[in-house]
């Protein structure tokens, strides 16, 4: 039996800090390494939170990459008791490999307003992947797709873990400046890249980015999320990432964009694929959530202990977000 810690992922403020100490627990339970946890608790060691558990044996290199890879803890410590005669407890540091595709920093140089925080991005994303048929495979056999692709967040995360990307945004602002931070990023950061712009009669603007080595595809379109199967021909992605939009002060709002766009997007999504988004349950709470979900679409929400466990507080409005998962 190996004891293991992991430092809760450090946070720039309290409300996130509650956030990835609510979420980490879940990560890790979903995670390929989840069904051999055991004794799992929050502990307090040196002032700093840590989830502790036990594992039958140590971790293989393919468990270590994945555990570098979860968004809500960061460090990972052997714990002992004792060793020999000094007391414990005692933390020796786990070596986890560095996998990602992109430099991380994408994801947190880019700021605009009504950003989702990024480790609560990663979080969606990894949520996804581990709850799809595709949990064993890699990050780079993936595509996502966000079809309300805001600022970029998820493409972003998407592609620094390794995984193709793409995402709808009807607000022309909005894409134009993305593909504009993207271009920017890539000459900067001096990663291979190539960029294509296409004319959608009818229906928007496309822009195709291949970046890095060896080469990632990012898709990035200007229309109507409930058009997504004519704005991306052929794009099956394997996760659907989104988080949904706030500040929707009538349910019948959300009612509707859910309605017309979620059998479009399962249409799309791989056999065996996934969907996790985030919501504001303040107002709508999980249950009616579930049900919609289900009465709209052919995707099974996944409706058991963790995924019931993962609301949480982001501030004196948002009093309750919420994530949904669903297979197809």
């Amino acid at each position: 039996m190996t004891t293991l810690v992991a430092q809760i992922a450090p946070q720039r403020s309290t409300q996130y800090s509650a956030l990835a100490e609510t979420l980490a627990a879940p990560e890790l339970l979903l995670s390929p390494l989840g069904a051999h946890v055991t004794s799992l608790s929050v502990v307090t060691l040196g002032g700093q939170r840590y989830l502790k558990f036990d594992l039958p044996v140590a971790p293989a290199a393919s468990q270590r990459v994945e555990l570098g890879m979860l968004a809500m803890t960061s460090a990972y410590f052997v714990h002992y008791d004792a060793v020999e005669e000094l007391a414990g407890p005692l933390l020796q540091p786990l070596d986890l490999p560095a996998a990602f595709a992109l430099p991380p920093d994408l994801v947190t140089t880019r700021r605009y307003r009504g950003k989702t925080n990024e480790l609560f991005t990663h979080f969606l994303c990894n949520v996804a992947r581990f709850s799809s048929g595709y949990a064993t495979l890699p990050w780079s056999a993936l595509r996502v797709l966000d079809p309300l692709a805001g600022g970029g967040t998820t493409l972003f995360v998407a592609l620094t873990l390794g995984a193709d990307a793409a995402g709808i945004e009807q607000n022309r602002d909005d894409v134009k400046s993305t593909v504009a931070f993207l271009q920017q990023y890539a000459r900067e950061a001096r990663i291979p890249c190539s960029l294509k712009e296409e004319r959608l009669k009818k229906l928007g603007l496309r822009w195709r980015f291949t970046l890095g080595k060896p080469p990632q595809t990012c898709i990035l379109v200007n229309g109507d999320t409930v058009q997504a199967a004519a704005l991306l021909p052929g794009y099956r992605p394997h996760l659907i990432v989104t988080d949904l939009p706030y500040g929707i002060q009538h349910q019948g709002a959300l009612d509707a964009l859910l309605t017309a766009a979620l059998p479009v997007w399962a249409a799309m999504l791989q056999p065996q694929g996934a969907l996790a988004f985030a919501w504001d349950a303040t107002r709508f709470p999980r249950q009616e959530m579930v049900a919609l979900v289900e009465s709209v679409s052919p995707l099974i929400v996944c409706n058991d202990p963790p995924y019931i466990d993962l609301a949480h507080r982001v501030d004196r409005v948002i009093k309750e977000r919420d994530v949904l998962v669903a297979r197809r």
